[in-house]
């Protein structure tokens, strides 16, 4: 891109910078936060012991097994547990996706189980904190980098992650690879393939479970970041555990941490690691090896031990804990523990399904009732497969034991890491810096909390769960949560189909089903009006609600003309110009205006009116960097790759006025930067007035 050379100039001297409320300012370079994204593989919302399982723990009933989470405890201490944080899709691909494009699944390009599909070249994690002068890195499980099943051009990878915005990778490039934590060694002994970048390594890395290999090889990189460079750093740390396999570890954690203890990257083959000895899936926590409980529910028979199966989960679990322990002793070695934004989630709740050979117990989630006070697991649109463990550590900005209750989900991470670095988040988002009720500093924006997914089968039948909600049919699913309501959908058919209403802050099981309430008929219809305004149609994951009239606007009185708004920026990609203050804000009458703008970035803010029920379509123009919603779908993104054609998208709207946000950048005063047009099908029967309206 043309304009990232002036970015990392200006990143040296300057950053951007506005308040909460918008105020947008320069001032002299601040610190910039070290970044640590540390994602794990289907651990639940209850599986973390300052969740639930202490809680579990302190009920004293021994026929409830609990696990322990100690460094993940403290981390909680010393920073900020989400309680209400969501993550956008029951399942690993899509919600990976939705996180590093920060695009609800309303708008990414994977969605459902489409594994292995690659990420859409748009901005990510790693492009956005690259361009704010980041090293950025990636380390462990990805899945995202193309495959055959979803291209045309074969198997090339055409998302690997060093094209998606990451200087460094190493780890799993596929997804399947993931489901077993030995390279060369494991119960199924499938293909399995570790990449440096794009070089893969074959040899070399006997008895190395996965999440102590990533665990040593982040630890390396961190450190070579803060000893040999300047520049700030990101690093997504994605474990692959506790997923699938069960695999166990070759021996116990390494003594102390950090620098000098814990795990270490030695680099030779056949030990590349300092636990890459002993025997591959043999080791138990001594916590776990010899556990019992009461199975039967009755104190007058014997209390038998823990299945092998739970043994080999808590097991796994106590390991990504260890290594949490062992990478924050490394921050407070190298002095950076202080101005470090860690973050700690799991990409979707429990799973059920273990890869173990026979004669092991299925793993499921109810032994350690890893949906905690929810229903629903993995797969689920309940909150129980969709609200997971979050825990945020920032000790420069965050206040000890805090607890932010506000709803919030995956796709704000982006614009939380962004506003961190001191920039503005790429028009696209859907998502809302969380910085304000991380830190208490402004008031926070309300989340745009979003679900869609699609997987056959049932709900398990677990007793914890509400009877209506055991073996439940799935199919189309959907999701939207305003405020306290969640409003849900299970077995879609149709867009007009009712909403389930639940109070989630009264009943966490979703038990109680609002709708019928005369009270939640306006909440009823909103739910219905706004899941059609905040997605476009992928014919790679249909819906029953896709070709659904868009609604359109009620009670508004217009005239002719837009709002223009005009800023003194210099960004690489267009910014999200809502959260700027604009130096200039005129309403126009004529599109004609638009010829003789100077050389900046714009926000036009209109409504659009059409005059009939029907199907439209758009087109779009433009040689510069342009976006456009049409209320909060993203009809148009010509921002991180402009077009070499003109662009077109057909929408069923409904009759009335539509809302239209257009972000562009205008380098040449004598030409219009874009044109936008619109068109209904058999327009013989209709006129359609290409005019911008204001109210």
């Amino acid at each position: 891109m043309k304009y990232l050379p002036n970015l990392y100039f200006l990143v040296l001297v300057i950053l951007f910078s506005q308040t909460i409320c918008g105020q947008q300012k320069l001032v002299q370079k601040a610190e910039k936060p070290n970044i640590l994204l540390i994602l794990v593989d289907d651990l639940g919302y209850g599986d973390v012991g300052v969740f639930f399982q202490n809680e579990r723990k302190s009920r004293g009933d021994d026929s409830e097994p609990w696990m322990a989470t100690p460094h993940l405890d403290q981390m909680a201490s010393e920073g900020a547990m989400l309680t209400n944080h969501y993550v956008p899709a029951p399942v690993c691909a899509p919600s990976r996706a939705s996180l590093l494009s920060g695009l609800s699944q309303g708008h990414a390009n994977v969605r459902d189980n489409q594994f292995d599909k690659a990420l859409a070249n748009n901005h990510t994690l790693g492009s956005v904190l690259r361009q704010a002068g980041y090293a950025t890195a990636l380390i462990g499980k990805y899945g995202l980098q193309g495959s055959a099943k979803w291209s045309e051009n074969g198997d090339s990878w055409p998302a690997q992650p060093i094209n998606r915005g990451f200087d460094y990778f190493y780890g799993y490039m596929r997804h399947a690879d993931g489901h077993e934590h030995y390279p060369n060694e494991g119960i199924y002994r499938s293909p399995k393939t570790v990449y440096e970048n794009t070089t893969a390594i074959n040899t070399g890395l006997d008895k190395s479970y996965t999440a102590d290999l990533w665990t040593a090889r982040a630890k390396k990189w961190i450190t070579e970041q803060v000893k040999e460079d300047n520049k700030p750093f990101f690093m997504f740390l994605s474990y692959d555990t506790p997923h699938a396999v069960l695999e166990l570890p070759t021996q116990e954690y390494p003594e102390g941490g950090g620098l000098d203890g814990g795990l270490q990257w030695l680099g030779k083959a056949g030990k590349m690691i300092n636990t890459a000895s002993g025997t591959p899936d043999s080791y138990v926590h001594p916590d776990y090896a010899k556990a019992t409980y009461d199975h039967d529910n009755n104190r007058d028979t014997p209390e038998v031990a823990w299945p092998e199966t739970y043994k080999r989960y808590a097991t796994s679990v106590r390991r990504i804990d260890d290594a949490l322990g062992d990478i924050f002793k490394l921050l407070k070695d190298l002095d950076i523990d202080e101005n470090t934004l860690v973050v700690f989630a799991s990409d979707n709740g429990p799973s059920r399904e273990s890869y173990l050979p026979e004669g092991y117990v299925e793993n499921t989630p109810d032994f350690f009732k890893s949906f905690g006070p929810f229903d629903g697991i993995k797969r689920d649109v309940l909150e129980g497969g969709l609200r997971t463990p979050l825990i945020v550590r920032w000790p420069a900005q965050i206040a000890e034991n805090k607890v932010v209750e506000s709803p919030s989900i995956f796709y704000d991470w982006l614009p939380t890491f962004t506003e961190a670095a001191g920039l503005t988040p790429p028009a696209n988002t859907d998502g809302t810096s969380l910085l304000p009720a991380l830190t208490g500093k402004g008031d926070q924006p309300e989340s745009l909390v979003y679900v869609e997914y699609f997987q056959d089968g049932k709900t398990p039948g677990y007793r914890e769960f509400a009877q209506k909600n055991q073996n439940r049919q799935r199919g189309q699913m959907q999701m939207l949560r305003k405020g306290n309501y969640i409003g849900l959908r299970y077995d879609v058919k149709a867009a007009d189909a009712d909403f389930e209403i639940y109070d989630v802050t009264k009943d966490k099981q979703q038990k109680h089903d609002l709708s019928g309430l005369d009270t939640l008929a306006s909440l009823q219809q909103l739910m219905k009006e706004e899941v059609l305004q905040l997605r476009i149609k992928d014919t790679s994951a249909p819906r029953p609600y896709d070709d659904a009239g868009i609604p359109s606007l009620k009670g508004l009185k217009v005239s002719k003309g837009f709002i223009l708004k005009e800023f003194d920026v210099q960004y690489p990609y267009l910014p999200k110009l809502d959260l700027l203050k604009p130096i200039t804000e005129k309403k126009y009458a004529e599109v004609e205006d638009l010829q003789h703008l100077k050389s900046n970035y714009y926000l036009l803010e209109a409504f659009i009116e059409i005059p009939k029920d029907g199907s439209y379509t758009f087109s779009l123009n433009t040689k510069e960097q342009c976006l456009v919603k049409l209320h909060r779908a993203l009809l148009f993104d010509a921002d991180f790759d402009k077009p070499n054609s003109t662009l077109k998208r057909r929408v069923n709207l409904q009759k009335g006025l539509h809302k239209v946000k257009i972000y562009f950048r205008n380098t040449d005063d004598k030409v219009a930067p874009f044109d936008l047009s619109w068109t209904i099908e058999m327009r013989s029967e209709c006129n359609v007035n290409n005019e911008f309206w204001i109210e």
